[in-house]
């Protein structure tokens, strides 16, 4: 497959999500539908080096595929990385970069008909809000589907309020977000310690249901991976261990 071209993107607008992580947003001018899976990432040609492949980086698209030419990325801060300084440093609304995409594979299933568990750590929760945001504004029928955010504290909770009321609003739809380093509060659904205790809980509860309804085995799922390579090395073990195909296991490794 031919690389897809370079176009401009203009940064139309940025928003300090936490204390650590902006969202920006983008529009193409040269296209009038930008049109990509939810899931997919764009790679953005920074100023950052004189070779060009130290100058890209490449974030997963956090918005929903809307009909219009514009997206958004969610990125975090890494003190240590000059592409995120730059943007900190330099970027502001009116900016323009080149940018490439949209590319990847990590997408949506197509079949919606087994329960789907989203698992992410830190912006790793990018791609699977643009997949929930799709399903629900396509009405698009599916079991179960259950988004397991690991965080460290309350603060690091992206997109934390518009997922909650996601949840009201789309019927099927977990939004859990879990706290390695804060105490659970009660009037929120939400877990301490970290997402694999509750993936593995919630699995444990659905082959119960599924055997009591006449089912053998496991209870059918897929499983998405995103974020930091610990969680997901751990959460790959684990659901191995618990008897599911690797083809059942999908992931993405962020940072």
């Amino acid at each position: 497959m031919a690389l897809l071209e370079w176009q401009t993107g203009v940064i139309t607008r940025i928003i300090d999500e936490t204390h650590n992580t902006k969202r920006y947003f983008f529009e193409l001018p040269e296209q009038t539908d930008f049109v990509f899976e939810p899931g997919q990432f764009v790679t953005l040609d920074l100023p950052i080096h004189e070779q060009k492949n130290k100058r890209w980086r490449s974030y997963s698209i956090a918005s929903a595929p809307n009909g219009s030419n514009t997206f958004e990325l969610i990125i975090v801060l890494n003190h240590a990385g000059a592409g995120t300084t730059w943007l900190w440093q330099h970027a502001e609304v009116g900016t323009s970069l080149p940018l490439r995409g949209p590319q990847g594979k990590f997408t949506m299933p197509a079949d919606l008909s087994e329960d789907l568990y989203l698992i992410c750590t830190g912006t790793g929760i990018a791609p699977f809000r643009s997949m929930v945001q799709y399903i629900h504004q396509h009405q698009k029928a599916h079991q179960n589907i259950y988004l397991l955010f690991g965080c460290r504290k309350f603060n690091d909770t992206l997109y934390g309020t518009e997922l909650r009321q996601l949840q009201d609003d789309m019927p099927g739809f977990t939004f859990i977000p879990t706290y390695s380093r804060e105490l659970p509060d009660n009037a929120l659904l939400q877990r301490t310690g970290y997402v694999h205790q509750v993936y593995e809980e919630l699995i444990k509860q659905r082959t119960i249901l599924h055997q009591q309804n006449g089912g053998a085995g496991l209870s059918p799922a897929k499983f998405m991976l995103c974020g930091w390579k610990s969680m997901i090395d751990e959460a790959r073990q684990r659901l191995a261990a618990i008897g599911y195909d690797k083809k059942d296991i999908h992931f993405e490794l962020y940072g």
